[in-house]
C-alpha cells in the first residue's frame, strides 16, 4: 500500500501550488532614477534658456521662463538663481506690455484731403461703450495748417461761442477755450491748438468735462501716454 503524507504537509503543498507566484520587488514602481536624467535636462535648458534672454533684454519672453524653472523645480540651484533676478525681469517685462499697450491706442494716418496733404493722430476716449465713444483728434494740413477738435456722434457738444473746458492733464487742472465749427460737424475745436499739443507730449491721462447735446455733462478720459510726435510731422504750407 501507498503511505499517505501527513495531513499537515498535504495541506501546504496546495496551498503553495494554488497561491499566485509573487511579484518581484518594486515591481510596477518607475525607477526614479531613469526620469532623474530628463527631468535635470529639462531644467538646465530652461535655465540657460533664461539666462539667454536676460543677457538680450528680452523681457517678456524671460519673465514667463524664470517663472517656470521657479514653480517647476522649487529649491533647486536653477531656482534659487533665478529668484535673485525675476523680480526685476517681470517688472520690466509688465512695464514694456503696458507700454506697447498705450502706443496701440493711437491711430496715425496721411495722405491727400481737399486738394492738400494731411497727417492725423487720433485715440478714443476710455468708455467701454462704443457708442459712448469720443475722439481725440490731431490734424494738420496744408492748406488749413493744425487743428485740435474732439469728434463725437449724436447731435456733438453744447458750446456758445468760446467756451471754457475744465481738463486735467495728469494731475494738472487746466482751462481750455474751445469752439464749434461753423460748418455744423459733431465736433469741438480747441483754440490753442499749439498750447494743448505740447502739455499731451508729457501727459499719461487726460481727462476733459463737456456736455453734450440732449446728454448730462460727463469727463471724457483719455490716455494719452503713447502719443509719438515722429508720427505726427510737421507739413510744409501749401503756397
Amino acid at each position: 500500500m501507498r503511505r499517505r503524507l501527513p495531513t499537515l504537509v498535504l495541506a501546504a503543498t496546495l496551498v503553495g501550488a494554488c497561491s499566485p507566484s509573487q511579484p518581484p520587488p518594486n515591481a510596477g514602481t518607475p525607477a526614479a532614477p531613469a526620469t532623474a536624467p530628463v527631468a535635470d535636462a529639462q531644467q538646465a535648458k530652461s535655465l540657460e534658456l533664461y539666462r539667454t534672454l536676460r543677457k538680450e533684454q528680452q523681457w517678456e519672453l524671460a519673465a514667463p521662463i524664470g517663472k517656470e524653472v521657479v514653480d517647476k523645480w522649487p529649491g533647486s540651484a536653477a531656482a534659487n538663481e533665478v529668484q535673485q533676478t525675476l523680480a526685476d525681469a517681470t517688472a520690466k517685462a509688465t512695464e514694456i506690455a503696458a507700454r506697447r499697450r498705450l502706443v496701440a491706442l493711437w491711430s496715425y494716418q496721411s495722405g491727400k484731403e481737399s486738394g492738400g496733404d494731411q497727417v492725423t493722430a487720433s485715440i478714443y476716449s476710455s468708455d467701454l461703450a462704443a457708442d459712448k465713444r469720443v475722439r481725440l483728434i490731431l490734424r494738420r494740413h496744408s492748406a488749413w495748417g493744425q487743428s485740435v477738435y474732439l469728434f463725437g456722434g449724436g447731435k456733438g457738444f453744447e458750446c456758445k461761442g468760446t467756451c471754457s473746458l475744465s481738463a486735467r492733464f495728469d494731475d494738472k487742472p487746466q482751462k481750455i477755450a474751445a469752439y464749434l465749427p461753423e460748418t455744423g460737424e459733431p465736433a469741438l475745436f480747441v483754440k490753442d491748438d499749439k498750447g494743448f499739443i505740447a502739455k499731451l507730449s508729457g501727459t499719461q491721462k487726460l481727462g476733459i468735462d463737456v456736455t453734450e447735446k440732449g446728454k448730462p455733462p460727463r469727463t471724457l478720459v483719455f490716455e494719452v501716454g503713447g502719443f509719438d510726435p515722429g508720427k505726427f510731422p510737421q507739413l510744409a504750407k501749401k503756397k
